[in-house]
């Protein structure tokens, strides 16, 4: 098992490198998407919340992510000693119609496949995904983990319509017509994640590249007016029964498997970790289910991670997992100092359980 640190875009930094290579992390997992360019976020360095206004601007439709880019971080990260494992989220520029079934499917159908060869060609894995219109909403950040640090809480969940225009919280057409996507039911969202993974599974296969999904939080079955996709433990088989190829895999997030309604998370680690189709995870502690919950320090939620950690053992999962986000701390860096705990925590978990 190997210990890794995600980065946002913004945070892909000589500095950052280092910090993760001193806290043991031997992997990177990249967010590429820029989600802070615009709007009002108070979380630059941390999970972000969401809300109706967006987390700011997509990238360009007409400008994939580049073989060159790919190159300079990947040699960015390896100067540092580390290896990069895995991109986390396609830009919304660039398969907003993939999800909203848009006249443009079709061509960011093939912009994806030429992404997922250029991924592959860069050495790189795994892409991670989520198959969300709404993506991450309804949260608040406040002093609610132990000691006062500050960290997440759902209470309730975000009925904000989502505007024309918009999907997973970002605007890729400012330009759109004033209104709100219709609503669809949850079986069309699975109709266009089964056309999805269908059409480019051989292509990741050829290029030797996993697609990770990542399940819903807030795991609700509905946000902002939007059928949910994985928000219960069981549809995270339903993806992936869709394909048995061994590029559909799962980016296994524990923190919002224990959020879910249904379901022990010691059986649903057991019974996903045994199937070998975990292409990397997500841990982090919670306090409560949805509706009403909110994120803790790694050591003082729930959740038992020298469970989780002994579960995993026996499994054989060899893969990399990540502190996806965790409290901030009261310092003069709170997110490298909450970081700073999660990865001691973790490291010592898998040297010694």
């Amino acid at each position: 098992m190997k210990l890794g640190l995600g980065l946002y875009k913004h945070m892909l930094t000589k500095e950052n490198l280092a910090f993760a290579r001193q806290c043991g992390a031997t992997h990177i997992v990249v967010h590429l998407v820029d989600y802070f360019n615009e709007g009002d976020n108070n979380s630059k360095d941390n999970q972000p919340t969401g809300g109706s206004e967006g987390w700011g601007v997509a990238g360009d439709s007409n400008e994939l992510w580049s073989e060159e880019e790919f190159s300079a971080i990947k040699t960015m990260i390896e100067a540092a000693g580390l290896e990069w494992v895995a991109i986390e989220n396609f830009d919304p520029a660039h398969w907003h119609d993939i999800l909203l079934d848009g006249p443009k499917k079709q061509m960011q159908l093939e912009n994806i496949k030429t992404l997922i060869q250029r991924i592959g060609r860069a050495g790189v894995p795994i892409m991670g995904y989520n198959f969300s219109i709404a993506g991450v909403g309804g949260r608040i950040m406040g002093p609610f983990a132990r000691g006062g640090a500050v960290s997440v809480k759902v209470d309730g969940g975000d009925e904000t319509p989502i505007s024309n225009g918009m999907v997973w919280n970002m605007t890729y057409d400012s330009s759109a017509p004033e209104d709100v996507l219709p609503a669809i039911s949850h079986e069309t969202l699975w109709q266009r994640v089964d056309s999805f993974l269908n059409e480019i599974l051989p292509t990741a296969e050829q290029a030797g590249v996993v697609l990770a999904a990542h399940p819903d939080d807030p795991p609700l079955p509905v946000l902002r007016g939007q059928p949910r996709l994985v928000y219960q433990p069981d549809m995270y088989q339903r993806l992936l029964n869709i394909n048995p190829s061994p590029s559909n895999q799962l980016e296994f997030c524990i923190g919002t498997l224990a959020e879910m309604s249904e379901g022990n998370i010691y059986e649903v680690v057991d019974h996903y970790s045994q199937q070998n189709r975990v292409a990397y995870i997500h841990l982090r502690n919670v306090r409560g289910k949805v509706p009403h919950y909110h994120e803790t320090f790694i050591d003082d939620g729930d959740v038992d991670m020298i469970k989780i950690i002994k579960i995993l053992k026996q499994n054989h999962y060899e893969g990399v997992l990540i502190p996806d986000h965790t409290p901030q701390m009261s310092c003069e860096a709170p997110w490298h100092s909450g970081m700073a705990h999660a990865l001691g925590y973790l490291k010592g978990l898998i040297a010694t359980t």
